[in-house]
């Protein structure tokens, strides 16, 4: 039990970025107001979502690539797993939104 209580404390200390915080530290770096840096974070959010919707692929250079593939349509059946046998409904064909980090941020890391 030992190792999970560690897990958990660890998944706890490390907090993620909100926009309010990263519009400030891109205030600081830049010497803008926040309020223009958080028009800045919008703006960029919107672009990225009509790039992927139109060309399917975005590139944030330097941090992440975002990508979206074609999941095709499942029939339904019967299908092994874990050695039974489970019947599957019938799954329609998806979009699929991928990020994928950039080589020069994993050797940065």
């Amino acid at each position: 039990m030992a190792p999970m209580k560690a897990m958990k404390a660890m998944k706890a200390a490390a907090k993620t970025m909100t926009k309010g915080a990263l519009a400030e530290a891109l205030a600081s770096e830049t010497g803008l107001k926040k309020s223009e840096c958080n028009k800045v974070v919008e703006s960029l959010a919107k672009v990225a979502t009509t790039q992927v919707k139109s060309a399917g692929k975005f590139v944030l250079p330097g941090l992440c690539m975002i990508k979206t593939r074609q999941k095709p349509a499942t029939k339904a059946g019967k299908r092994m797993a874990f050695g039974k046998e489970i019947s599957c409904k019938a799954q329609p064909a998806k979009t699929i939104v991928k990020a994928f980090c950039v080589a020069a941020l994993k050797k940065s890391i």
